[in-house]
């Protein structure tokens, strides 16, 4: 026998509640890690047997993530994954090195102790993993580690929009092309391995000017961090802009 729904949406299953919002978290983390490729269908039934729920949770789950750009409807195809434009891709990280620096300011003015406690926790694992080249282990960290100090910014709806904008721009960095080798002669391509803890040295200076209070501090160090960002996604797409093939529903004005 199936799950049960209740009128919220909240699929029962072994005396569990599963929530929509979980679902659409589970999806939502497939679509970023590439499991659901740009493009590919995304059937309620399919769906709701891989995540052990009813299509209830899962309808509302797609609906969520269609506001969110990460799903759009196709005619005759249903919901399927969405196909980020290069255009759209590139106004991601504009958008996020405009307000990126906004919250770190926001969080040198507003942080409490508590913030702080997880963002120094949280750099001393990145730089840990990151100095023995544990690559894999990192990304879990900078996304809980962005996510708080958004919400160091004191400002729900910033810390929201924040978030937000780095699960895209998470997803986009995964679904853009792989680094080929420079040319001869040519600028050489950044060591991962050494970025990782180039940017997690960032990260601790960050939390630093953030801890003392210095938003002007925390601003430069924030925007200087995000422009990195944007160089090295600009290195991973290196063709022209173009407009993608299926549009990306954009109504919610999610960015």
């Amino acid at each position: 026998m199936g799950p049960e729904v209740s009128g919220d949406s909240t699929a029962v299953q072994g005396g569990r509640r599963i929530s929509a919002h979980a679902v659409c978290t589970a999806i939502r983390d497939d679509i970023v890690s590439g499991t659901y490729q740009p493009g590919s269908r995304l059937t309620e039934e399919l769906l709701a047997r891989r995540y052990g729920v009813s299509r209830v949770p899962v309808r509302e789950a797609l609906r969520t993530l269609e506001s969110e750009g990460f799903v759009t409807t196709r005619r005759h195809a249903g919901a399927c994954v969405a196909q980020p434009s290069e255009r759209e891709a590139a106004d991601l990280l504009d958008i996020r090195a405009l307000l990126e620096p906004l919250g770190a300011a926001r969080a040198a003015q507003r942080r409490t102790e508590a913030h702080l406690k997880v963002l120094r926790g949280l750099v001393r694992l990145g730089r840990e993993r990151a100095q023995h080249g544990r690559l894999g282990e990192l990304r879990p960290l900078g996304d809980w580690f962005h996510e708080t100090l958004a919400q160091a910014s004191g400002s729900p709806s910033l810390a929201a929009m924040l978030v937000q904008l780095r699960r895209k721009t998470v997803w986009v960095y995964a679904a853009a092309p792989v680094p080929q080798p420079a040319p001869p002669g040519g600028a050489r391509r950044p060591d991962p391995a050494a970025r990782a803890v180039e940017s997690w040295a960032e990260h601790g200076a960050l939390v630093d000017a953030v801890a003392r209070g210095d938003a002007d501090r925390a601003r430069a160090l924030a925007t200087a961090h995000t422009e990195r960002a944007l160089a090295e996604y600009r290195q991973r797409r290196p063709t022209p802009v173009r407009a993608s093939k299926h549009s990306v529903n954009t109504a919610s004005g999610r960015n």
